[in-house]
């Protein structure tokens, strides 16, 4: 697996034993994790050298993300796993100490929430953080319009609700910990006038 920069800079390589279907790095780069197609997930030091390989258990690892302190995969089985990505886990599992794994089912009366493509409508520019939905390319876009954001970065932002030109307001805009883009959180309205 290769490592690069976000210019295309290659970084580093590390070495798995299968292909790799996905792949994540810890926030601030001290580790590197990868998933391959035997399911088994690595975990290596930035420096190359892998620190553990683990089954997952639940199929290969098809996607990957890391977020607080934790690595979430989906699997070829279908599949949510987390898994404990502390530097106290990672210590432990290079020891050879696992924890039990844990399943957690859907109870059978839960009630399915639709998404829905109709919102509240508001006029009221001072009630959040304004954003704009343009067409870029083929791809409809949200980028934030109010002052003390970064214009050139988009909006991580539901797309069964983008409209090309509409504007909305959102309860808050946070960078995302990776940078370069941010995530929308809270009530969103569609503006109006």
């Amino acid at each position: 697996m290769h490592q690069y920069s976000k210019n295309g800079q290659e970084l580093n390589t590390f070495n798995c034993s299968a292909a790799v279907y996905s792949c994540a790095t810890s926030q601030g780069g001290n580790y590197v994790f990868a998933g391959d197609s035997s399911s088994s997930i690595y975990c290596f030091a930035q420096d190359q050298k892998r620190l553990w390989k683990l089954g997952t258990g639940c199929g290969s690892a098809l996607s990957m993300q890391f977020y607080d302190q934790k690595l979430y995969i989906v699997t070829t089985n279908g599949s949510l796993a987390c898994i404990d990505a502390t530097e106290e886990a990672i210590q432990a599992a290079q020891a050879g100490q696992i924890p039990e794994t844990k399943q957690v089912k859907v109870p059978q009366d839960l009630k399915i929430q639709t998404l829905s493509n109709t919102l509240e409508s508001t006029n009221n520019h001072q009630s959040g953080i304004i954003v704009e939905c343009v067409k870029i390319g083929s791809k409809l876009k949200i980028r934030v319009i109010s002052p003390n954001y970064n214009p050139d970065w988009f909006v991580q932002f539901p797309r069964n609700i983008r409209e090309e030109g509409a504007k909305y307001i959102v309860e808050s805009i946070e960078e995302a910990t990776q940078g370069g883009f941010y995530r929308a959180y809270g009530e969103i309205k569609k503006l109006i006038g």
